[in-house]
């Protein structure tokens, strides 16, 4: 039986809280699929994409993501403010081949100016036992790169696009 592969990553947006957390509040679907879709070509895909190099080679998949939950904590615990996000995907076509990936967005204050993106979750790898044996030799980099990947990419956008809201109107 597969077990579930723990991944994690982060990345950093230098504005503040307030402004990333509106913006994802308002779209986060959106802003994931502009940001994967941005850095994947500049494609004009209605799906989102998720691509990576591993020595030399580009793998890459268009995946279905959903958003599943959103809850902000208000910083009335000891956590401190932070808006987190439930979401998964999965590989829009041949959905067997590829892990399904469940995790966590959270984004958090730094300072003032800068606010933490971080990604937490969890795949189980495809394929039983055949999908563990490749997981264990390749598979997990190729996850821990496409994820990486993602929450560079999101960082990225929310970087670029200040304020995201006035950029889509």
């Amino acid at each position: 039986m597969a077990r579930d592969r723990e991944i994690r990553a982060f990345d950093y947006v230098n504005h503040p809280y307030e402004s990333v957390r509106d913006a994802l509040r308002a779209d986060a679907l959106d802003i994931v699929r502009s940001a994967t879709q941005a850095a994947a070509s500049r494609a004009h895909a209605v799906a989102a994409g998720l691509h990576v190099n591993i020595a030399g080679i580009k793998i890459g998949a268009e995946i279905d993501l959903r958003i599943e939950d959103m809850v902000e904590d208000t910083g009335e615990t000891h956590a401190g403010k932070a808006l987190h996000i439930t979401l998964e995907w999965e590989a829009a076509k041949a959905a067997r081949l590829f892990p399904l990936m469940r995790g966590r967005l959270s984004a958090y204050p730094l300072s003032g100016t800068e606010t933490q993106l971080d990604f937490h979750g969890r795949y189980e790898p495809p394929l039983g036992a055949v999908g563990t044996a490749l997981d264990a030799m390749v598979g997990h980099r190729i996850a821990d790169a496409s994820v990486h990947r993602f929450i560079t990419d999101v960082a990225t956008w929310l970087r670029q696009n200040p304020n995201p809201r006035q950029q889509r109107s």
